[in-house]
């Protein structure tokens, strides 16, 4: 088949089996499910679909992997999603914590013409406004923030969890890709990175979806846990 012909409930699928891919959770129905949303039996039917189109193929444990097609497709629609969130925040001036959503609306929609016109426009601009690259294969894979020793110097990467609630309050704390510091102070409540006499303050649920580079570094593990937990003040896409 043409991929070129994906539908657009189809492209949110495949949008979302790169994420978890990206992320280093479990390709299955389940946390497709999860991080969706939806119900077991919905995820079935069309991850069924995925399979007949070519996109996906499932394995005997029932783990999916993308074909070729399905990764140029997934690729493509998460490269555009990116990008326009770059341009929404570079040139248009919407705040990085509000753009996310609106990407969504406008990423299915976006002709070649258009996305060569916003890749000039955007420069030389590699990652989306919340750190994830533009241009798969190039991630820095980095430490989570609820992991790093008081003391460390940090520089923070980008933000796992795109959720528009939680990219709010990492606005209100500060907290942004790019932005250094040390870590100040870490306990079961709280993390601390201190930055040029500003404290930046984010509940450790918060810190176990900010990606950051650190010295000295921790032993790295998936940003998000194994069986992906949802709900509005934790995980999610």
């Amino acid at each position: 088949m043409d991929n070129d012909h994906a539908t657009v409930a189809e492209e949110e699928y495949l949008q979302t089996i790169f994420w978890l891919e990206e992320a280093g959770l479990p390709m299955n129905g389940a946390n497709v499910a999860r991080a969706m949303q939806l119900s077991p039996p919905t995820v079935h039917e069309m991850i069924g679909r995925l399979e007949r189109d070519g996109y996906v193929e499932r394995d005997s444990d029932k783990s999916l992997r993308f074909t070729e097609e399905g990764r140029a497709h997934a690729n493509a629609i998460v490269r555009r999603h990116r990008l326009i969130e770059r341009f929404l925040t570079d040139v248009l001036g919407i705040p990085w914590d509000e753009v996310h959503e609106e990407a969504e609306r406008l990423e299915h929609a976006m002709s070649p013409v258009l996305e060569e016109r916003m890749k000039v426009a955007i420069g030389d601009a590699t990652t989306c406004p919340h750190g994830h690259p533009i241009i798969e294969g190039v991630r820095e894979h980095g430490v989570l923030l609820a992991d790093v020793e008081v003391g460390a110097r940090v520089h923070v990467l980008r933000f796992e969890n795109e959720a528009e609630e939680l990219l709010h309050y990492l606005a209100r704390a500060g907290l942004h890709p790019g932005l250094e510091g040390k870590l100040a102070s870490s306990d079961d409540d709280w993390v601390v990175i201190e930055s040029e006499s500003e404290a930046h303050k984010v509940s450790r649920s918060i810190a176990e979806t900010v990606s950051v580079r650190a010295d000295p570094a921790p032993a790295p593990r998936a940003p998000l846990p194994e069986a992906l937990v949802l709900s509005s003040d934790r995980y999610g896409r």
